[in-house]
C-alpha cells in the first residue's frame, strides 16, 4: 500500500489529513476522538487572550443543493470561549498521550509583540508541534484589530510572523484570508517574515440566505444577524485557485502549503496535493458526517496512489502546478468539438436547449417516427465550450474530442490581432 505519512515543515503525521482549527478541535475530548478515528493531526481551535471570547447563539447556517445536501456552511462563531489555562493543560495532556499525531495550535492575538511572545512561550511548553497564526477570521475579531484585519495588510502579516519566529522555536504556519484581492501579497509577506509554511483558505465573508418571514439573515441572534465565514464544498474552487497562485508564484515557490477549503473526500485532498499542498485540513465534512470519514479518505487516497504507481505523497505533490498558467499563455490553435454517443443518449434534449438558447447553436435535433429525438453536432458551429457536456445527465454520453487545426501553438501574446503584442 502507498505510504500516506508526511513530514510537513518538520511536523510528522501518519497521514496528510488534519482537522482544521474550528469547533471540532476545541477540546481534548473531540481531538482524542479524532485521533482514535484515524486523523493524522489537528490544528487546535484558536487560542486568544484571557478573558476568553464570548460566543453567541445561534451560530451556523447552511446552503443546500437540490438533493438537500450541504454545499456551503456559514458560521459566526469566534475563537475558543474556554480559558487559556484549560486549553493549554489539555493540549499538554493530549500531546503526551498521542505523540505520533500532529498537534498544531492556532493563535490570534493583538498586534503587540510582548503579547505574542508570552503566548508563544506558553504554547511551546505544552510540547505542541507548531503554531498556526490565524490571520483570516472574517467576523467578530477584525473589529478588534485581529483576524482578517491583520491578514489583509501584508505589512502586519510580515511583522507578526517575524515576531513569532524570533520568540519561538516551533514551526510557524501563517493562515491566510481569502477576503483579499490578491492572496499572493500576504503569502509573500509571510515568507519575508520567516514563515515555515502558509495554510489556506480561511473562511469567506458570506450571508447564506435571508429568512423572508423574519427579514433577517441566518443564523439569527435575537432577530439580528451578521456576515459569517463561508466554507464547505462550495468554496473548494476558490481555495484551489488561491493555492495554485501561491504555488506558482516565483516569489513564494517552494513555500510549504497546507490546503484548506471544501475538502470532503480523498479526491479533493489529492487535488490540493497536486497543486502543491503538503498537508490538507478538513472541517465542514467532519462536522456534517463525523470523524469516521477519515477512514474512507485514507483508503481512497491509498488505492488511487497504488493505481497510479505513487509510493508516497511527494510522488505527486505539485505535479499540476506546471500545467496551471495564465490565460494569455493558453494555445489559441487548440480545438475540441463535442461528440454525442447515440447509444447512451436518453433523448432528454438538455444539451440542445442549452446550446440553442445560450451558446452557439451547434446541436441539431431530428424527430423520429417513433416520437423520439436524435441529436447531432454541427462541427463548424461548435466552439468546444463544454456546455453540452456539463448539462448532459448521462456520464460520458457527450465527450469533447480533439480536432487538428493544422496550426502550431500560438498564444494571445503572439497573436497579430493583439494590439499589445509588441509590448509583451
Amino acid at each position: 500500500m502507498a505510504d500516506l505519512s508526511i513530514d510537513f515543515v518538520g511536523i510528522k503525521s501518519p497521514n496528510p489529513f488534519w482537522l482544521a482549527s474550528a469547533p471540532p478541535t476545541d477540546k481534548a475530548y473531540n481531538v482524542e476522538r479524532a485521533y482514535e478515528a484515524g486523523w493524522g493531526g489537528v490544528v487546535w481551535k484558536t487560542l486568544g487572550e484571557d478573558p476568553a471570547a464570548v460566543n453567541v447563539s445561534s451560530r451556523y447556517s447552511a446552503l443546500y443543493d437540490h438533493n438537500g445536501d450541504v454545499s456551503g456552511f456559514n458560521n459566526i462563531e469566534l475563537i475558543t470561549d474556554r480559558s487559556l489555562e484549560i486549553n493549554l493543560r489539555e493540549i499538554t495532556e493530549v500531546k503526551k498521550r498521542w505523540p505520533d499525531r500532529a498537534l498544531v495550535v492556532s493563535l490570534m492575538m493583538p498586534c503587540e509583540e510582548q503579547v505574542w511572545k508570552r503566548i508563544l512561550k506558553l504554547v511551546e511548553a505544552t510540547g505542541a508541534d507548531g503554531v498556526e497564526l490565524n490571520f483570516g477570521c472574517p467576523h467578530g475579531m477584525p473589529e478588534r484589530g485581529m483576524g482578517a484585519a491583520v491578514g489583509q495588510v501584508p505589512e502586519y502579516v510580515e511583522m507578526v510572523t517575524r515576531w513569532c519566529k524570533q520568540h519561538s522555536n516551533m514551526p510557524v504556519i501563517v493562515k491566510l484570508t481569502p477576503n483579499i484581492t490578491d492572496v499572493r501579497l500576504p503569502a509573500r509577506a509571510a515568507k519575508s517574515g520567516g514563515a515555515d509554511a502558509v495554510s489556506l483558505i480561511n473562511t469567506i465573508n458570506s450571508i447564506t440566505g435571508i429568512d423572508l418571514d423574519a427579514m433577517s439573515a441566518r443564523p439569527m441572534v435575537d432577530g439580528k444577524s451578521t456576515h459569517g465565514g463561508y466554507c464547505g464544498p462550495a468554496v473548494k474552487p476558490i481555495a484551489l485557485s488561491m493555492t495554485s497562485e501561491i504555488a506558482r508564484d516565483p516569489e513564494t515557490a517552494g513555500l510549504p502549503i497546507s490546503g484548506i477549503g471544501g475538502i470532503g473526500n480523498w479526491k479533493d485532498a489529492a487535488e490540493f496535493i497536486a497543486l502543491g499542498a503538503g498537508s490538507v485540513q478538513v472541517c465542514t465534512a467532519a462536522m456534517i458526517y463525523g470523524f469516521n470519514i477519515v477512514e474512507e479518505m485514507k483508503e481512497g487516497l491509498s488505492n488511487w496512489m497504488d493505481s497510479k504507481g505513487y509510493e508516497n505523497i511527494n510522488d505527486f505533490k505539485g505535479l499540476a502546478v506546471p500545467n496551471t498558467t495564465d490565460w494569455k499563455k493558453l494555445n489559441m490553435n487548440y480545438k475540441v468539438v463535442a461528440t454525442i454517443d447515440e447509444g447512451k443518449c436518453i433523448g432528454c434534449g438538455r444539451c440542445y436547449q442549452a446550446c440553442e438558447d445560450t451558446s452557439h447553436q451547434a446541436i441539431t435535433v431530428t424527430s423520429n417516427d417513433d416520437g423520439t429525438n436524435t441529436f447531432g453536432i454541427i462541427d463548424d458551429n461548435c466552439v468546444g465550450c463544454n456546455l453540452c457536456e456539463i448539462t448532459c445527465p448521462v456520464d460520458d454520453c457527450i465527450t469533447m474530442d480533439e480536432r487538428s487545426t493544422g496550426q502550431p501553438y500560438m498564444n494571445w501574446m503572439e497573436d497579430v490581432r493583439n494590439p499589445h503584442r509588441e509590448e509583451a
